[in-house]
């Protein structure tokens, strides 16, 4: 059984910004509404801890998004680091050595595998060399992140439903790549559903970005969004 996400904790916000100042502008803008945001590479080489810390601070939790990719020592060592710095989610993007390296660095945050990046179709997938679809992909990579010792995976919302289906509620499955219209052709994202068909099809979280941060009234955005959840859930 999952155990319960209260709704300001649903949406992640993608903090996909240089600034850290505007990153507290919007973290600032945003609360209550939302206790959850994602910390990114440029992010974080902006702000570096300084920017967590005070992002959690406000009593919101960090999700930071580095996709760490490394040998498996040099894995271990800086989830070892990240780990004295109180984040919830910590993203790891690597084979099976290195997600067992990342899951031996003991700590509060839980450790996410990416499956399969939601900016990659099938025929991305194809040009990478995969010989299977991307939820076959994202279904294999699931088991063995599972097998490993993570806590959950990243994953698109089109494999949802078959991540719960053959893995039940054992992993927590964050969706990004959220949009309100399903495959709008005007960004890089490509594989998305909407937040309502995420969280219906079983995800614990969605991170959400450019819809929020583009929109004309970003509150009225996230409201809108938080009672679609509330009504999939």
């Amino acid at each position: 059984m999952r155990t319960p996400i209260s709704l300001d904790k649903r949406i992640i916000f993608a903090l996909d910004l240089d600034s850290p100042q505007l990153a507290k502008d919007w973290v600032s803008t945003l609360l209550p509404q939302i206790r959850f945001f994602k910390v990114g590479l440029e992010l974080f080489l902006a702000g570096g801890w300084e920017l967590v810390h005070w992002i959690q601070d406000q009593d919101a939790e960090v999700m930071l998004d580095l996709k760490f990719f490394d040998v498996p020592q040099t894995v271990r060592k800086a989830v070892q680091q990240a780990q004295k710095h109180q984040v919830s989610l910590l993203t790891v993007h690597g084979n099976d050595a290195m997600l067992q390296a990342a899951c031996e660095a003991k700590g509060p945050a839980r450790i996410l595998a990416v499956t399969a990046l939601t900016s990659l179709d099938a025929a991305d997938l194809d040009d990478l060399g995969f010989a299977c679809s991307a939820q076959d992909l994202v279904l294999s990579r699931a088991r063995r992140a599972l097998d490993l010792g993570c806590a959950g995976v990243v994953s698109s919302g089109l494999e949802v439903p078959a991540l719960r289906e053959h893995l039940d509620d054992r992993l927590l499955v964050v969706v990004p790549g959220v949009r309100p219209v399903q495959n709008r052709p005007v960004d890089d994202q490509k594989r998305t559903v909407s937040a309502g068909q995420a969280i219906a099809s079983g995800a614990d979280h969605v991170v959400i970005g450019r819809p929020i941060r583009e929109s004309p009234d970003p509150l009225d955005t996230v409201r809108r969004l938080q009672e679609e959840i509330a009504a999939a859930s």
